[in-house]
């Protein structure tokens, strides 16, 4: 094991991640590891990022969807995701507490990071997230919520907000923690489906 921590992970960045997250020691190391074989410079830019979504989603379009997963994520507007970043973002996304994530989804649908939501920036990001539903899959949804626009109006009208109104970041966790089902429609579960898939194709 000597030779994986020779990468520099410093030690004050390794007890933050351990605090903040999930992972271990020995994941850390690991998952740095193979953070600097696939970005040698230590950041993730935004096009490295949507490739790596792209190899998730080979029937679908996740370019737009990896973009507002990235800003979100790029916690200081520098086009890039550091080490740090992206370790917070593959917590928060795989394992984070609900609050947590909920903050995560509010900075999703926050396109402009102005502290509110629209009924546009809602439909932007739900947009996105259809490209990556495949069409096979998007003929099972139900009938009120298979198309964006729909899905949209939906989550929209359980806010109860006028058209041009906007959502705060509290009105939009204590609405989704109110009811589990405005959960499913802002957010996009397929790479479980997907992991399954691969799964499937390799037996």
């Amino acid at each position: 094991m000597g030779n994986a921590k020779s990468g520099a992970l410093s030690k004050e960045l390794l007890e933050d991640l351990k605090m903040n997250t999930k992972y271990s020691e020995e994941q850390l190391y690991v998952w740095y590891q193979k953070f600097l074989n696939e970005c040698p410079t230590g950041r993730i830019s935004q096009e490295q990022f949507e490739n790596i979504y792209a190899s998730f989603f080979p029937d679908a379009d996740p370019k737009a969807y990896a973009q507002h997963v990235f800003r979100s994520f790029d916690a200081n507007s520098d086009g890039t995701l550091d080490f740090k970043e992206y370790i917070v973002a593959l917590h928060l996304t795989s394992s984070g507490k609900t609050v947590e994530k909920l903050e995560w989804a509010f900075a999703l649908y926050d396109v402009d990071r102005n502290g509110t939501i629209t009924k546009n920036e809602i439909h932007e990001i739900v947009k996105s997230i259809f490209n990556m539903i495949s069409k096979e899959d998007q003929k099972n949804l139900p009938d009120d919520e298979n198309t964006p626009e729909k899905r949209t109006e939906k989550i929209w009208d359980f806010f109860g907000k006028k058209e041009n109104g906007k959502i705060t970041e509290g009105e939009f966790i204590q609405g989704v923690m109110d009811n589990k089902n405005i959960l499913r429609l802002i957010q996009f579960d397929e790479p479980q489906k997907v992991q399954e898939r691969l799964k499937e194709k390799k037996q």
